[in-house]
């Protein structure tokens, strides 16, 4: 067992349990600097760690109800055919250096996309109450599938977008939905969503399982902590400090 990946795992699951949303966003690049893997099996390797660490609270969110199956079922219209296509293309062109620079672009647009949802999430809930203005009811349905379009292409290209972009687009459509709904839609919609491009870059070769393996079982005692973190430490300070950390590593990446 590689007690590195272990304590990585920890750390990033610790971050995970006190933000909720985003947190995972830190697995690509730590792969990418710290154990130095290609950045598509960077990024397949972090789609089954989202899809595992996720699977336990998209549970317990239906258990109570949490979910608003419609906009899931809207979202995934969108995000799993575009997933599918996305690994098709990549299937077809192959895994090539030239892909290579448009994973690692991808990945850090999505960091530095994921570290201003996270900073400003306030604002997003008025952004989308002003929209309600602007966007009636009939057209909801097909931004929302759109909406999965985009997020099925950013995931599969940068594993990003599932959590914190995921649920900023849902706010700004639904802006009146409560927040555990919110979260337990965008939880819910992630799960497959990260499964299906798991599975296609694993058809690719692009998953370190044993490397997997290690970091999900450091992972579930950093969630719980985290979680029990939540209620000491200032939520202000967690999510700026997030974002500093997406900020820092989005530019890392593409520069």
């Amino acid at each position: 067992m590689d007690w590195m990946a272990v304590l990585s795992g920890f750390g990033v699951g610790a971050i995970v349990g006190m933000t909720g949303v985003g947190g995972g966003s830190l697995m690509t690049p730590l792969l990418m600097g710290v154990f130095k893997l290609h950045p598509a099996v960077a990024i397949g390797t972090d789609l089954w760690f989202a899809a595992v660490t996720k699977t336990g609270g998209a549970v317990a969110h239906h258990r109570h109800g949490h979910v608003d199956y419609r906009i899931t079922g809207l979202l995934l219209a969108g995000s799993i055919p575009a997933a599918l296509a996305t690994i098709g293309l990549m299937h077809a062109t192959g895994i090539t250096k030239q892909w290579a620079g448009t994973l690692t672009f991808a990945l850090g647009i999505a960091l530095l996309l994921t570290a201003v949802t996270v900073a400003y999430r306030q604002a997003w809930l008025a952004i989308g109450l002003r929209l309600e203005r602007w966007i009636p009811e009939s057209r909801k349905p097909l931004l929302t599938l759109l909406c999965g379009l985009l997020l099925g292409v950013l995931v599969s290209l940068s594993s990003i977008g599932a959590g914190a972009i995921g649920a900023t687009l849902i706010l700004l459509l639904y802006p009146r939905l409560p927040a555990h709904r919110l979260v337990g839609t965008d939880i819910a919609h992630a799960v497959p969503l990260t499964l299906v491009a798991g599975i296609g870059h694993a058809t690719l070769g692009n998953v370190d399982w044993s490397l997997l393996a290690a970091l999900l079982v450091g992972s579930l005692p950093g969630i719980w902590l985290g979680a029990r973190l939540t209620k000491s430490m200032p939520e202000r300070l967690v999510r700026a400090l997030l974002a500093a950390a997406l900020v820092t590593a989005g530019l890392k990446v593409i520069h």
